[in-house]
């Protein structure tokens, strides 16, 4: 790994989906925003939704993609690190992206320091939610005895499923959900339920497709990284400061 370097962070990808930009269009938006700051990047962190839907059989995996995934292992096979968290529509990876792609897969949030300071990062789903409801839901997605009975089902079947169901979310109906007040934000009250026990310095989440940063108490700063349905939008560190971008 270099030893310089910017860190750069970006979430919600949503390959495959058809919503916004045609996914063939977004995909090579992605390729070209990750050749631009490769040269310079000490490690990318993608933060989790970075496919619509990916469900990984033992010899099977989702058709297409292929810019994307070939774009990744050229950046891991020169040594730079790329980080992958799961986040609630790619959660069923099993250990192609590391194997195949040299990714660092993330299933849960990760604390880690940078240049010394503190970094939590996590794709964000069910992370200080109320809904009992979408706590049940996460259990079932996570349920590994359930995972084993989908597996069992023909990839052209179990895949078919997964791909309508992604298809018919919220995102690509259109439908998007505005910032609903830093008291009643899951992720917010998530990261100062942590800061009560650890202080962290840069809380970095996806799933809300905002981006937004927001102050959490004296020291420690919550970015919100957005999405990639319109000018595709990250964070960058540069071993001083983190600043939320735009990639054009």
């Amino acid at each position: 790994m270099k030893e310089t370097g910017k860190i750069f962070f970006a979430s919600d990808f949503h390959l495959g989906l058809k919503a916004g930009k045609d996914p063939a269009v977004r995909e090579k938006m992605v390729v070209r925003w990750l050749t631009t700051v490769a040269p310079e990047a000490r490690e990318i962190y993608l933060v989790g939704d970075i496919f619509d839907f990916w469900w990984e059989y033992k010899l099977v995996v989702p058709r297409g993609f292929t810019r994307f995934l070939g774009t990744v292992s050229s950046i891991t096979d020169s040594g730079i690190p790329v980080h992958f968290f799961t986040g609630n529509h790619d959660m069923w990876v099993r250990d192609y992206l590391s194997a195949e792609c040299g990714m660092i897969v993330h299933t849960s949030p990760y604390t880690c320091n940078i240049d010394g300071k503190k970094f939590h990062i996590a794709h964000g789903e069910g992370l200080g939610s109320k809904s009992t409801g979408y706590r049940i839901l996460l259990w079932i997605f996570r349920n590994k005895s359930l995972r084993v009975l989908y597996s069992m089902l023909h990839p052209r079947i179990g895949i078919g499923i997964g791909q309508n169901w992604s298809q018919h979310s919220r995102f690509a109906k259109g439908i998007t959900q505005d910032f609903m007040g830093e008291d009643r934000e899951d992720l917010i009250r998530y990261s100062r339920s942590v800061m009560k026990k650890d202080n962290i310095d840069y809380f970095i989440f996806g799933h809300r497709h905002l981006p937004m940063t927001f102050n959490n108490g004296s020291n420690g700063r919550i970015i919100f990284l957005g999405d990639w349905f319109s000018d595709g939008s990250y964070a960058e560190w540069d071993g001083n400061g983190l600043y939320l971008k735009s990639f054009r």
